[in-house]
């Protein structure tokens, strides 16, 4: 039995979460992991190094290198045989870029509130439960992660 995969803190949502050919074929569609995409846009669009790229997903070195050895490699299969692109979860943890969460990673938000589906084109939200971080919740609509929705005045960056 393998160990538990260790969730990836990924930063980016996309508001496009699939892409095909102008042409629709009958081809299988081609799956990208949102850990997937978080590689590619931190090495390839914002061109960090892989260590670095590895310290903000939370993972070391050599995990990073499989996921971007199989990102490229999906991405080029599928430009290469017409196929669909769609974007899926996979084991991640949505990160604010700007704010922790909890203890000794920035703020508590504190009682009220509401949860907000972290995916933007779902738009679900719900009533924040004392005890129950948001980010432990999923979205009942898609499945997405929770995070907590609060007035801007109220969240200061971390330091």
């Amino acid at each position: 039995m393998g160990r538990k995969r260790k969730r990836r803190r990924v930063r980016f949502w996309p508001e496009i979460n699939r892409f095909r050919p102008v042409v629709r074929r009958r081809q299988p569609i081609m799956e990208l992991a949102m850990d997937e995409l978080e590689a590619l846009r931190l090495v390839d669009s914002q061109n960090l190094e892989q260590i670095k790229a590895a310290q903000q997903m939370g993972i070391s070195q050599s995990t990073l290198q499989r996921i971007l050895s199989r990102a490229r490699q999906r991405l080029a299969q599928a430009l290469i045989t017409g196929q669909e692109i769609r974007l899926k979860g996979g084991e991640k943890n949505m990160i604010n870029q700007n704010f922790g969460r909890g203890r000794r990673q920035g703020f508590a938000a504190g009682p009220g509130g509401y949860c907000v589906c972290s995916n933007p084109q779902c738009g679900y939200k719900a009533p924040h439960q004392a005890g129950m971080p948001c980010y432990r919740q999923k979205c009942p609509k898609c499945g997405s992660p929770m995070i907590r929705e609060a007035a801007q005045e109220t969240l200061k960056p971390n330091e």
